[in-house]
Protein backbone atom coordinates (compact mmCIF):
# COMPACT_ATOMS: atom_id res chain seq x y z
CA UNK A 1 0.00 0.00 0.00
CA UNK A 2 2.71 2.14 0.68
CA UNK A 3 5.76 0.49 -0.81
CA UNK A 4 7.18 -0.99 -4.20
CA UNK A 5 6.78 -4.85 -2.78
CA UNK A 6 5.27 -7.37 -5.00
CA UNK A 7 2.06 -8.61 -3.19
CA UNK A 8 1.90 -12.47 -4.60
CA UNK A 9 1.06 -14.93 -2.29
CA UNK A 10 3.24 -18.46 -2.16
CA UNK A 11 6.47 -17.08 -1.86
CA UNK A 12 8.92 -18.11 1.01
CA UNK A 13 8.73 -16.42 4.15
CA UNK A 14 10.40 -12.86 4.82
CA UNK A 15 11.16 -12.80 0.91
CA UNK A 16 8.29 -9.74 -0.37
CA UNK A 17 10.14 -7.24 2.60
CA UNK A 18 11.65 -3.53 2.42
CA UNK A 19 12.53 -1.38 4.85
CA UNK A 20 9.15 0.85 4.38
CA UNK A 21 6.52 -2.47 4.87
CA UNK A 22 9.19 -3.18 7.67
CA UNK A 23 9.12 0.04 9.36
CA UNK A 24 12.95 0.94 9.35
CA UNK A 25 13.86 4.55 11.06
CA UNK A 26 13.60 7.23 8.11
CA UNK A 27 12.09 4.78 5.59
CA UNK A 28 9.01 6.88 4.32
CA UNK A 29 5.45 5.19 2.81
CA UNK A 30 4.11 6.41 -0.37
CA UNK A 31 0.83 6.27 -1.20
CA UNK A 32 -0.09 3.31 -4.35
CA UNK A 33 -2.38 5.22 -6.56
CA UNK A 34 -3.37 1.83 -8.09
CA UNK A 35 -4.83 0.76 -4.86
CA UNK A 36 -6.94 4.25 -3.91
CA UNK A 37 -8.37 3.68 -7.68
CA UNK A 38 -9.36 0.30 -7.28
CA UNK A 39 -10.97 0.94 -3.53
CA UNK A 40 -13.31 4.05 -5.14
CA UNK A 41 -13.72 1.67 -8.11
CA UNK A 42 -15.09 -0.87 -5.36
CA UNK A 43 -17.08 1.99 -3.21
CA UNK A 44 -18.75 3.47 -6.26
CA UNK A 45 -20.20 -0.43 -7.56
CA UNK A 46 -21.56 -0.63 -4.02
CA UNK A 47 -23.30 2.89 -3.74
CA UNK A 48 -20.88 4.58 -1.33
CA UNK A 49 -20.40 8.45 -1.21
CA UNK A 50 -16.83 8.73 -2.19
CA UNK A 51 -15.36 11.37 -0.31
CA UNK A 52 -12.92 13.75 -2.28
CA UNK A 53 -10.62 14.65 1.06
CA UNK A 54 -9.85 11.52 3.11
CA UNK A 55 -6.86 10.71 5.81
CA UNK A 56 -4.61 8.52 6.68
CA UNK A 57 -4.15 7.81 10.72
CA UNK A 58 -2.13 5.81 12.75
CA UNK A 59 -3.59 2.79 14.18
CA UNK A 60 -1.24 1.82 17.50
CA UNK A 61 -0.95 -1.12 18.87
CA UNK A 62 2.23 -4.05 19.86
CA UNK A 63 1.44 -7.41 18.31
CA UNK A 64 4.30 -9.45 16.91
CA UNK A 65 3.50 -9.76 13.52
CA UNK A 66 3.59 -5.50 13.36
CA UNK A 67 6.88 -4.54 12.55
CA UNK A 68 6.68 -0.59 13.22
CA UNK A 69 4.07 -1.08 16.34
CA UNK A 70 1.22 0.97 14.45
CA UNK A 71 -1.04 0.39 11.24
CA UNK A 72 -1.46 2.89 8.67
CA UNK A 73 -5.53 3.13 8.30
CA UNK A 74 -8.21 5.00 8.10
CA UNK A 75 -10.35 6.49 11.20
CA UNK A 76 -12.62 10.02 11.10
CA UNK A 77 -11.88 10.47 7.51
CA UNK A 78 -12.37 7.25 5.57
CA UNK A 79 -12.27 7.13 1.84
CA UNK A 80 -16.21 6.75 1.13
CA UNK A 81 -19.65 6.31 3.23
CA UNK A 82 -22.99 4.90 2.60
CA UNK A 83 -23.87 2.18 -0.23
CA UNK A 84 -25.72 -0.89 0.19
CA UNK A 85 -24.90 -4.33 -1.07
CA UNK A 86 -28.10 -6.47 -1.91
CA UNK A 87 -29.45 -9.69 -0.80
CA UNK A 88 -30.44 -12.53 -2.90
CA UNK A 89 -33.35 -12.94 -0.58
CA UNK A 90 -34.61 -9.43 -1.02
CA UNK A 91 -33.55 -6.35 1.00
CA UNK A 92 -29.88 -4.71 1.70
CA UNK A 93 -27.40 -5.12 4.14
CA UNK A 94 -26.45 -1.32 4.28
CA UNK A 95 -22.23 0.00 4.78
CA UNK A 96 -21.70 1.86 7.08
CA UNK A 97 -17.71 3.22 5.43
CA UNK A 98 -15.29 1.98 3.07
CA UNK A 99 -11.41 2.79 4.10
CA UNK A 100 -7.71 2.05 3.11
CA UNK A 101 -5.13 0.13 5.37
CA UNK A 102 -2.03 -2.07 5.10
CA UNK A 103 -2.55 -5.45 6.37
CA UNK A 104 0.09 -6.66 8.95
CA UNK A 105 2.10 -9.63 8.85
CA UNK A 106 1.36 -13.45 9.73
CA UNK A 107 1.90 -15.80 12.44
CA UNK A 108 2.49 -19.52 12.08
CA UNK A 109 2.26 -21.61 15.04
CA UNK A 110 2.07 -24.99 13.42
CA UNK A 111 5.36 -24.86 11.24
CA UNK A 112 5.40 -27.82 8.85
CA UNK A 113 8.12 -30.30 10.12
CA UNK A 114 8.34 -28.30 13.69
CA UNK A 115 10.57 -25.63 11.79
CA UNK A 116 14.04 -24.60 13.08
CA UNK A 117 12.72 -23.65 16.47
CA UNK A 118 9.83 -26.40 17.64
CA UNK A 119 7.10 -25.36 19.59
CA UNK A 120 7.49 -21.87 18.70
CA UNK A 121 5.75 -19.20 16.54
CA UNK A 122 7.03 -17.57 13.85
CA UNK A 123 6.37 -14.43 11.44
CA UNK A 124 6.14 -13.75 8.14
CA UNK A 125 6.27 -10.33 6.99
CA UNK A 126 5.58 -10.99 3.01
CA UNK A 127 1.91 -9.94 4.17
CA UNK A 128 3.29 -6.67 6.01
CA UNK A 129 1.88 -3.52 3.74
CA UNK A 130 -0.36 -5.19 1.15
CA UNK A 131 -3.19 -3.23 0.15
CA UNK A 132 -6.32 -3.61 2.31
CA UNK A 133 -10.08 -2.22 1.77
CA UNK A 134 -12.05 -2.60 4.73
CA UNK A 135 -15.86 -2.85 4.74
CA UNK A 136 -17.70 -2.31 7.42
CA UNK A 137 -21.34 -2.57 7.52
CA UNK A 138 -24.40 -1.39 9.89
CA UNK A 139 -25.89 -3.67 12.50
CA UNK A 140 -28.33 -4.84 10.90
CA UNK A 141 -27.81 -8.40 9.55
CA UNK A 142 -30.14 -10.39 10.82
CA UNK A 143 -29.47 -14.48 10.99
CA UNK A 144 -26.07 -16.40 9.56
CA UNK A 145 -27.91 -17.68 6.74
CA UNK A 146 -27.93 -13.12 5.62
CA UNK A 147 -24.38 -12.89 6.62
CA UNK A 148 -23.00 -15.47 4.66
CA UNK A 149 -25.17 -14.43 1.70
CA UNK A 150 -24.03 -10.91 1.66
CA UNK A 151 -20.63 -12.24 1.97
CA UNK A 152 -21.06 -14.04 -1.55
CA UNK A 153 -22.85 -11.10 -3.09
CA UNK A 154 -19.52 -9.01 -1.73
CA UNK A 155 -17.45 -11.81 -3.12
CA UNK A 156 -18.88 -11.69 -6.80
CA UNK A 157 -18.66 -7.68 -6.37
CA UNK A 158 -14.82 -7.90 -5.68
CA UNK A 159 -14.56 -10.03 -8.88
CA UNK A 160 -16.69 -8.38 -11.36
CA UNK A 161 -14.83 -4.78 -10.39
CA UNK A 162 -11.19 -6.60 -10.65
CA UNK A 163 -10.88 -5.41 -7.19
CA UNK A 164 -9.36 -8.33 -5.92
CA UNK A 165 -9.37 -11.56 -6.51
CA UNK A 166 -11.42 -12.46 -4.01
CA UNK A 167 -9.54 -15.75 -2.80
CA UNK A 168 -9.96 -16.67 0.62
CA UNK A 169 -7.50 -19.98 0.99
CA UNK A 170 -4.74 -16.96 0.19
CA UNK A 171 -6.18 -14.31 2.69
CA UNK A 172 -7.49 -12.21 -0.59
CA UNK A 173 -10.94 -11.96 1.50
CA UNK A 174 -11.46 -11.98 5.17
CA UNK A 175 -13.98 -11.27 7.78
CA UNK A 176 -14.67 -10.09 10.84
CA UNK A 177 -18.06 -11.13 12.10
CA UNK A 178 -19.52 -8.57 14.82
CA UNK A 179 -22.69 -10.22 16.94
CA UNK A 180 -24.89 -8.92 19.45
CA UNK A 181 -27.91 -9.65 20.64
CA UNK A 182 -30.95 -7.80 21.92
CA UNK A 183 -34.58 -8.81 23.84
CA UNK A 184 -37.38 -9.50 21.42
CA UNK A 185 -38.71 -5.38 20.99
CA UNK A 186 -35.71 -3.71 22.21
CA UNK A 187 -34.00 -1.27 19.68
CA UNK A 188 -30.93 -1.35 22.31
CA UNK A 189 -28.28 -3.75 21.18
CA UNK A 190 -26.47 -5.67 23.74
CA UNK A 191 -22.67 -6.10 24.13
CA UNK A 192 -20.39 -7.53 21.26
CA UNK A 193 -18.44 -10.20 20.37
CA UNK A 194 -16.20 -10.10 17.80
CA UNK A 195 -14.99 -13.29 15.60
CA UNK A 196 -11.61 -12.82 14.05
CA UNK A 197 -9.87 -13.61 10.69
CA UNK A 198 -12.42 -15.92 9.41
CA UNK A 199 -12.05 -17.39 5.37
CA UNK A 200 -14.67 -19.12 4.44
CA UNK A 201 -18.66 -18.43 4.22
CA UNK A 202 -19.34 -21.83 5.62
CA UNK A 203 -17.12 -20.56 8.82
CA UNK A 204 -18.77 -17.37 9.40
CA UNK A 205 -22.30 -19.21 9.11
CA UNK A 206 -21.25 -21.87 11.49
CA UNK A 207 -19.15 -19.46 13.81
CA UNK A 208 -22.13 -16.19 14.28
CA UNK A 209 -24.66 -20.02 14.78
CA UNK A 210 -22.09 -20.84 18.06
CA UNK A 211 -21.53 -17.75 19.32
CA UNK A 212 -25.37 -17.03 19.28
CA UNK A 213 -26.05 -19.62 20.70
CA UNK A 214 -22.94 -19.20 23.73
CA UNK A 215 -24.29 -15.90 24.60
CA UNK A 216 -27.90 -16.55 24.77
CA UNK A 217 -26.47 -19.29 27.34
CA UNK A 218 -24.80 -16.77 29.38
CA UNK A 219 -27.87 -14.27 28.88
CA UNK A 220 -29.88 -16.67 30.57
CA UNK A 221 -28.12 -17.76 33.64
CA UNK A 222 -28.62 -14.03 34.50
CA UNK A 223 -24.46 -13.37 33.42
CA UNK A 224 -22.71 -10.62 31.14
CA UNK A 225 -21.38 -11.27 28.20
CA UNK A 226 -17.48 -9.82 27.51
CA UNK A 227 -16.56 -7.66 25.01
CA UNK A 228 -13.91 -9.49 23.59
CA UNK A 229 -12.20 -10.51 20.01
CA UNK A 230 -12.62 -14.57 19.92
CA UNK A 231 -11.18 -17.14 16.82
CA UNK A 232 -13.24 -19.64 15.45
CA UNK A 233 -11.86 -23.41 15.33
CA UNK A 234 -13.57 -24.91 12.26
CA UNK A 235 -12.73 -28.64 13.47
CA UNK A 236 -14.91 -28.31 16.76
CA UNK A 237 -17.29 -25.73 15.45
CA UNK A 238 -16.52 -23.34 18.52
CA UNK A 239 -15.31 -20.11 19.18
CA UNK A 240 -12.37 -19.29 21.81
CA UNK A 241 -11.24 -16.17 23.54
CA UNK A 242 -8.35 -14.53 21.91
CA UNK A 243 -8.59 -10.98 23.74
CA UNK A 244 -10.28 -8.24 25.05
CA UNK A 245 -11.89 -6.03 22.39
CA UNK A 246 -10.09 -2.83 22.44
CA UNK A 247 -12.11 0.40 21.99
CA UNK A 248 -11.23 2.86 19.23
CA UNK A 249 -9.24 5.37 22.04
CA UNK A 250 -7.31 1.81 22.80
CA UNK A 251 -5.76 2.83 19.37
CA UNK A 252 -4.65 6.35 20.43
CA UNK A 253 -5.29 7.29 16.22
CA UNK A 254 -3.87 10.38 15.30
CA UNK A 255 -3.56 11.75 11.52
CA UNK A 256 -0.21 9.90 9.66
CA UNK A 257 3.09 12.50 10.24
CA UNK A 258 4.83 11.00 7.33
CA UNK A 259 1.69 10.95 4.78
CA UNK A 260 -0.41 13.85 3.45
CA UNK A 261 -4.23 14.30 3.11
CA UNK A 262 -5.74 12.24 0.22
CA UNK A 263 -7.06 14.50 -1.79
CA UNK A 264 -8.29 12.82 -5.11
CA UNK A 265 -7.96 15.37 -8.13
CA UNK A 266 -11.15 16.21 -10.44
CA UNK A 267 -12.64 14.08 -13.05
CA UNK A 268 -11.14 10.88 -10.44
CA UNK A 269 -13.96 9.54 -9.76
CA UNK A 270 -15.45 10.12 -12.67
CA UNK A 271 -12.78 7.89 -14.31
CA UNK A 272 -13.36 4.91 -12.34
CA UNK A 273 -17.32 5.22 -12.45
CA UNK A 274 -17.14 4.94 -16.71
CA UNK A 275 -15.30 1.71 -16.09
CA UNK A 276 -17.63 0.21 -13.71
CA UNK A 277 -19.53 -3.06 -15.34
CA UNK A 278 -22.44 -4.49 -15.33
CA UNK A 279 -22.86 -5.63 -11.82
CA UNK A 280 -24.09 -9.14 -10.51
CA UNK A 281 -27.80 -8.29 -9.56
CA UNK A 282 -28.19 -6.27 -12.53
CA UNK A 283 -26.73 -8.88 -14.74
CA UNK A 284 -29.07 -11.61 -13.16
CA UNK A 285 -32.34 -9.42 -13.62
CA UNK A 286 -31.49 -9.10 -17.39
CA UNK A 287 -31.05 -12.56 -17.73
CA UNK A 288 -34.30 -12.91 -16.38
CA UNK A 289 -35.93 -10.33 -18.66
CA UNK A 290 -34.12 -10.62 -22.19
CA UNK A 291 -33.39 -14.79 -22.10
CA UNK A 292 -36.34 -16.07 -19.92
CA UNK A 293 -34.90 -17.64 -17.59
CA UNK A 294 -35.97 -18.45 -13.66
CA UNK A 295 -34.65 -16.61 -10.78
CA UNK A 296 -32.36 -18.95 -9.94
CA UNK A 297 -30.61 -19.76 -13.33
CA UNK A 298 -30.15 -16.18 -13.75
CA UNK A 299 -28.79 -16.27 -10.13
CA UNK A 300 -26.01 -18.87 -11.21
CA UNK A 301 -24.93 -17.72 -14.56
CA UNK A 302 -24.59 -14.21 -13.35
CA UNK A 303 -22.26 -15.18 -10.17
CA UNK A 304 -19.18 -15.01 -12.30
CA UNK A 305 -17.64 -12.70 -15.14
CA UNK A 306 -16.83 -15.52 -16.42
CA UNK A 307 -19.80 -17.84 -16.71
CA UNK A 308 -21.40 -14.73 -17.60
CA UNK A 309 -19.42 -14.14 -20.42
CA UNK A 310 -19.69 -17.28 -21.78
CA UNK A 311 -22.93 -18.05 -21.26
CA UNK A 312 -23.82 -15.01 -23.44
CA UNK A 313 -21.01 -15.49 -25.96
CA UNK A 314 -23.35 -19.12 -27.01
CA UNK A 315 -26.41 -17.36 -26.91
CA UNK A 316 -25.03 -14.56 -29.46
CA UNK A 317 -24.19 -17.56 -31.83
CA UNK A 318 -27.76 -19.39 -31.04
CA UNK A 319 -30.37 -16.63 -30.17
CA UNK A 320 -33.22 -18.76 -30.18
CA UNK A 321 -31.44 -21.34 -27.75
CA UNK A 322 -30.76 -18.96 -24.58
CA UNK A 323 -33.16 -21.46 -22.29
CA UNK A 324 -31.70 -24.75 -24.09
CA UNK A 325 -28.38 -22.97 -23.76
CA UNK A 326 -28.49 -21.82 -19.86
CA UNK A 327 -29.61 -25.56 -19.33
CA UNK A 328 -26.44 -27.09 -21.18
CA UNK A 329 -24.07 -24.27 -19.32
CA UNK A 330 -24.84 -25.22 -15.98
CA UNK A 331 -24.92 -28.92 -16.35
CA UNK A 332 -22.69 -30.64 -19.41
CA UNK A 333 -20.27 -27.56 -19.13
CA UNK A 334 -19.73 -26.76 -15.35
CA UNK A 335 -19.68 -31.10 -15.32
CA UNK A 336 -17.20 -31.43 -18.18
CA UNK A 337 -15.09 -28.92 -16.39
CA UNK A 338 -15.18 -30.44 -13.07
CA UNK A 339 -14.45 -34.32 -14.51
CA UNK A 340 -11.31 -32.78 -17.05
CA UNK A 341 -10.06 -31.21 -13.30
CA UNK A 342 -10.08 -27.97 -15.16
CA UNK A 343 -10.57 -24.42 -13.49
CA UNK A 344 -14.04 -23.04 -13.51
CA UNK A 345 -13.47 -19.64 -14.47
CA UNK A 346 -10.00 -20.16 -15.89
CA UNK A 347 -11.48 -22.76 -18.09
CA UNK A 348 -14.68 -20.94 -19.01
CA UNK A 349 -12.46 -17.67 -20.04
CA UNK A 350 -9.99 -19.59 -21.99
CA UNK A 351 -13.00 -21.56 -24.03
CA UNK A 352 -14.01 -18.09 -24.49
CA UNK A 353 -11.17 -17.22 -26.53
CA UNK A 354 -10.84 -20.25 -28.31
CA UNK A 355 -8.31 -21.73 -26.21
CA UNK A 356 -7.12 -25.35 -26.19
CA UNK A 357 -5.81 -27.77 -23.53
CA UNK A 358 -7.47 -26.78 -20.01
CA UNK A 359 -10.24 -24.88 -21.57
CA UNK A 360 -13.40 -25.24 -21.96
CA UNK A 361 -15.49 -25.87 -25.45
CA UNK A 362 -15.65 -22.42 -27.51
CA UNK A 363 -19.15 -21.29 -26.68
CA UNK A 364 -20.07 -21.09 -30.57
CA UNK A 365 -19.27 -24.70 -30.67
CA UNK A 366 -22.00 -25.26 -27.81
CA UNK A 367 -24.22 -23.43 -29.42
CA UNK A 368 -23.96 -24.81 -32.69
CA UNK A 369 -24.47 -28.14 -30.49
CA UNK A 370 -27.32 -27.04 -28.96
CA UNK A 371 -28.95 -25.68 -32.36
CA UNK A 372 -28.56 -29.80 -33.75
CA UNK A 373 -30.76 -30.54 -30.82
CA UNK A 374 -33.17 -27.59 -30.93
CA UNK A 375 -33.61 -28.37 -34.29
CA UNK A 376 -35.09 -31.77 -33.73
CA UNK A 377 -31.20 -33.09 -35.78
CA UNK A 378 -29.51 -34.70 -32.59
CA UNK A 379 -31.34 -36.35 -29.55
CA UNK A 380 -30.54 -35.38 -26.19
CA UNK A 381 -28.82 -38.46 -25.82
CA UNK A 382 -26.35 -38.37 -29.03
CA UNK A 383 -25.23 -34.92 -28.27
CA UNK A 384 -23.64 -35.50 -25.07
CA UNK A 385 -21.39 -37.72 -26.63
CA UNK A 386 -20.94 -34.79 -29.88
CA UNK A 387 -20.08 -32.56 -26.88
CA UNK A 388 -17.51 -34.87 -25.40
CA UNK A 389 -15.78 -35.52 -29.10
CA UNK A 390 -15.99 -31.60 -29.99
CA UNK A 391 -13.95 -30.89 -26.90
CA UNK A 392 -10.98 -32.62 -27.86
CA UNK A 393 -11.13 -31.82 -31.49
CA UNK A 394 -11.09 -28.98 -33.50
CA UNK A 395 -13.75 -30.83 -36.06
CA UNK A 396 -17.13 -29.02 -36.16
CA UNK A 397 -20.04 -30.39 -34.74
CA UNK A 398 -22.11 -31.68 -38.16
CA UNK A 399 -18.99 -33.41 -38.86
CA UNK A 400 -18.69 -35.04 -35.98
CA UNK A 401 -22.95 -35.91 -36.23
CA UNK A 402 -22.90 -37.10 -39.95
CA UNK A 403 -19.32 -39.19 -38.86
CA UNK A 404 -20.95 -41.17 -35.96
CA UNK A 405 -24.00 -41.33 -37.93
CA UNK A 406 -25.95 -39.67 -35.13
CA UNK A 407 -28.26 -37.60 -36.92
CA UNK A 408 -31.88 -38.14 -36.51
CA UNK A 409 -33.91 -39.39 -39.50
CA UNK A 410 -37.24 -37.15 -39.96
CA UNK A 411 -37.81 -38.38 -43.35
CA UNK A 412 -41.98 -39.14 -42.78
CA UNK A 413 -42.07 -42.33 -45.20
CA UNK A 414 -38.94 -44.13 -42.93
CA UNK A 415 -40.49 -42.96 -39.68
CA UNK A 416 -44.12 -44.16 -41.23
CA UNK A 417 -42.19 -47.45 -41.89
CA UNK A 418 -41.03 -48.13 -38.90
CA UNK A 419 -44.18 -47.09 -36.91
CA UNK A 420 -46.56 -49.84 -38.85
CA UNK A 421 -43.75 -52.02 -37.96
CA UNK A 422 -43.96 -51.12 -34.42
CA UNK A 423 -47.71 -51.52 -34.17
CA UNK A 424 -47.64 -54.39 -36.33
CA UNK A 425 -45.06 -56.35 -33.80
CA UNK A 426 -47.16 -54.78 -30.64
CA UNK A 427 -50.60 -55.80 -30.98
CA UNK A 428 -51.37 -55.65 -27.27
CA UNK A 429 -49.64 -51.70 -26.92
CA UNK A 430 -51.72 -50.77 -29.91
CA UNK A 431 -54.84 -51.74 -28.43
CA UNK A 432 -54.12 -50.54 -24.80
CA UNK A 433 -53.43 -47.12 -26.24
CA UNK A 434 -56.62 -47.05 -28.45
CA UNK A 435 -58.71 -48.22 -25.22
CA UNK A 436 -57.30 -44.81 -23.16
CA UNK A 437 -54.51 -46.21 -21.95
CA UNK A 438 -52.19 -43.17 -22.99
CA UNK A 439 -48.29 -44.72 -21.27
CA UNK A 440 -48.50 -47.22 -24.14
CA UNK A 441 -47.72 -44.57 -26.51
CA UNK A 442 -44.31 -44.46 -25.25
CA UNK A 443 -43.73 -47.52 -25.17
CA UNK A 444 -44.45 -47.45 -28.92
CA UNK A 445 -41.63 -45.35 -29.07
CA UNK A 446 -39.24 -46.86 -27.85
CA UNK A 447 -39.72 -49.20 -30.19
CA UNK A 448 -39.51 -47.39 -33.04
CA UNK A 449 -36.33 -46.02 -31.64
CA UNK A 450 -35.07 -49.71 -31.13
CA UNK A 451 -35.76 -50.66 -34.82
CA UNK A 452 -33.53 -47.36 -35.78
CA UNK A 453 -31.20 -47.61 -33.59
CA UNK A 454 -32.03 -44.07 -31.90
CA UNK A 455 -31.89 -42.44 -34.96
CA UNK A 456 -35.28 -41.45 -34.94
CA UNK A 457 -36.57 -38.13 -34.37
CA UNK A 458 -38.54 -38.98 -31.19
CA UNK A 459 -41.02 -36.06 -31.55
CA UNK A 460 -42.03 -36.87 -35.36
CA UNK A 461 -41.97 -40.42 -34.40
CA UNK A 462 -44.75 -40.25 -31.73
CA UNK A 463 -47.01 -37.78 -33.97
CA UNK A 464 -47.10 -40.43 -36.71
CA UNK A 465 -47.79 -42.99 -34.56
CA UNK A 466 -50.70 -41.21 -32.50
CA UNK A 467 -51.70 -40.24 -36.19
CA UNK A 468 -51.96 -44.06 -37.15
CA UNK A 469 -53.41 -45.30 -34.12
CA UNK A 470 -56.38 -43.03 -34.08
Amino acid sequence: MFCRCENRFGAEPNELVCPVCLGYPGALPVTNQHAVDLAIRLALALGCKVRPRSVFARKNYFYPDLPKGYQISQYDEPLAKGGAVPLPSGGNVRLHRIHLEEDAGKLLHEVPGGGPLPGRSLVDFNRCGVPLVEIVTEPEIRSPEDAQAYLQTLHQVLLYTDASDGNMEEGSLRCDANLSLRPAGSDTLGTKTEVKNLNSFRHVAKALEYERERQLHILAAGARVEQETRSFDPASGATRSLRSKEEAHDYRYFPEPDLSVLVLAEGRIERQAEVLPELPWAKSARFRDSYGLRAEEAALLSGSVALATYYERAVAAHPAGARSIANWVMTEILRELKERKIPRDAGLLAGDSGGSGKAAIPPDRLAAIVALVDSGELSTTAAKDVLSEAWDSEETPDRIVDRLGLRQVRDDDQLEAWADAAIAANGKAADEYRGGRKQALGYLVGQVMKASRGSAEPRAAQEILRRKLA
